[in-house]
């Protein structure tokens, strides 16, 4: 199966929560994207304060965006550029089906 759309999923810091919105607004292909908090549970306690070590998750922002096949590298490629070393982690699965009903 070929897929030609995407769901890319980037956790962020708060902290560069307003800077990453600005960077995916500024897209010439802006197809639109979702941005909720969510907390991280995650084994590895490196970076965590001591607050959030005692509460077991840390806070994120997390971004989800359908891309299309041929914006994937662009996006990934400016991303990687606009954020090098900032700790945002992202995975990119296919997309199957989208719509609206």
């Amino acid at each position: 199966m070929s897929h030609e759309a995407f769901l890319l999923t980037v956790n962020s810091p708060p902290s560069l929560e307003e800077a990453l919105v600005d960077c995916l607004l500024s897209l010439e292909w802006r197809q639109g994207f979702t941005s909720f908090p969510a907390n991280v549970h995650d084994h590895n306690q490196q970076g965590l304060s001591l607050a959030e070590q005692v509460a077991g998750h840390q806070r994120k922002i997390r971004f989800q965006m359908y891309v299309e096949r041929q914006n994937i590298s662009a996006l990934l490629t400016k991303l990687k550029a606009d954020f090098n070393g900032s700790g945002l982690h992202y995975w990119l699965v296919p997309a199957i089906e989208q719509g609206i009903i």
